[in-house]
Order: C-alpha cells, then structure tokens, then sequence
C-alpha cells in the first residue's frame, strides 16, 4: 500500500519539537497498526495446538537495527493502542540503546544458544521453543513469552528498500508483519492534478489462518486514515476503526 507521507512527515517533525522525543516514521505507522489491532480484534489472535486462540493486548513488535543490519532483535511495546508515537518513542528508547551496546542479556543468551547447538537439533528446539514461547506465552531461551506481540514492524527503509516482505518467524506465532519502506519522491494525483509528493509503501505478511481479504481490507482502511491525518493518534484511544477527531488547538498547529 503507497501513500503520500506529506501529513506523515509533518506530523514526525512537529512531535519532535513538541516532545523532544525521537519520534520516527516507525513510531507512527506502529500506533496506526495498534489502533486497526483493537479495530479488528479477529485477526490479533495465534493458532496453538489447531485451536484459534486471542492476544489479549495490542501489543506490537519493533524490529530494532544492529550493526547495519547484520543482527536484528525485536522490542514488544505492550498495548501500543493506548500510547501515542511519542509514548511508543519513549519505551522504545532504553531497549534501544541496550541492544546497540550489545548489553541485552536476553538476546545475548538466545544468539548463544542458537549458535551453539547440534545442528540437527535446531528444528526440533524451535519447534518446541515455539510451542512454549509463541503458542502459551512461556519463557524460553532467552526470550519472553509472546516476544513480538500480535503484530512485528519493520522500517526496511532504514536498510534502502523501497519495499519488502518480512518473512514470518514461526515460533513467534503472529498473525501480521508489517514492512516500511524508505520515503522516496513519487508522482501522485493531489486535487485532480500530478504532483511530486513524498511517498512511503507499506508491505504486509499475514497468516491467512486468521487474515482473510476481509481483514486485511480494515486494516488497510484503518492505517490509511490515521496516517493521512496523524495528529488523531494523539487523541484518547475509542473503539472502532474511527478514532477521534482532532481537537481545534490540534488543527490550527498543523502546517
């Protein structure tokens, strides 16, 4: 899905100076999804032993860069449908900063013991790692129970991709992935006329046990109204796909 990021962009910009927080594009493609997540609660559900089996939190998985994209490891924000970007930003920030160091014992101890196994037993182990970590939300290998949430984002913009397909990670479990793509200058239709507009593709990968057309039709309704108008993700958070309207301050800050 390509849409102009105009009102995107503009909205990043404003909350940095606002908040002093280092709100990205990310942050708010991720509040958007937390917000289609409680809109749609059929799809934010994992399959366990054949059975259907709900998330009870919008919680969400941002995939976080380490050393240009040789590692990556992933931070679970929890009830990202209540929390605005700067919020997401704010509890973003201190994993952050752990995993760049390399100072995250979990990671630590789950690359170890990934590396270091027979090499005939890691499908196995993952299997059963699967099981315990993604399907009953139990700790194992380093990892915290349901370790992705209901939902896994990542900016491959920031690795140069217009766009990509995130491949799943079975034993997480997680019915959606949501890729972001690098913000380029596109030639969009605004008011009836061409214009040079900047652009950003959202890419999604989605387990059609439980995303069906349907679905994946709200989700993108969803996501298309709050990022053409961003400043509704700072409203309090309602139910439906339709959240509140911005406030008259609200308005009159925006460019």
């Amino acid at each position: 899905m390509a849409f102009d990021a105009t009102a995107l962009l503009a909205y990043v910009e404003q909350t940095r100076q606002r908040t002093g927080e280092p709100v990205t594009v990310t942050h708010v493609v991720g509040a958007a999804l937390g917000r289609a997540l409680r809109a749609i609660p059929e799809i934010r559900s994992r399959v366990v032993l054949g059975r259907i089996v709900p998330f009870e939190t919008c919680d969400i998985g941002f995939a976080v860069d380490i050393e240009g994209g040789g590692d990556l490891a992933p931070i679970k924000v929890r009830c990202v449908d209540e929390k605005t970007p700067a919020q997401i930003a704010r509890e973003l920030a201190p994993g952050i900063r752990r995993l760049k160091a390399k100072d995250d014992p979990g990671h630590a101890r789950s690359s170890s013991v990934i590396r270091h196994l027979p090499w005939w037993s890691l499908r196995a182990t993952l299997s059963a790692a699967g099981l315990m970590i993604g399907g009953f939300g139990i700790g194992m290998l380093g990892q915290p129970g349901f370790p992705l949430g209901a939902a896994f984002i990542s900016n491959v913009g920031t690795l140069g991709l217009d766009e990509a397909f995130l491949a799943p990670v079975p034993f997480a479990r997680i019915p959606l992935y949501l890729g972001v793509g690098a913000v380029r200058d596109a030639a969009l239709v605004v008011d009836g006329a061409v214009a040079v507009r900047p652009q950003i593709v959202l890419v999604a990968t989605a387990d059609h046990r439980l995303v069906d057309g349907a679905h994946a039709g709200l989700v993108a309704t969803v996501l298309r109204e709050l990022l053409a108008d961003p400043w509704r993700l700072d409203q309090p958070p309602v139910r439906g796909p339709s959240t509140t309207a911005p406030s008259t301050a609200d308005r009159r800050s925006r460019p």
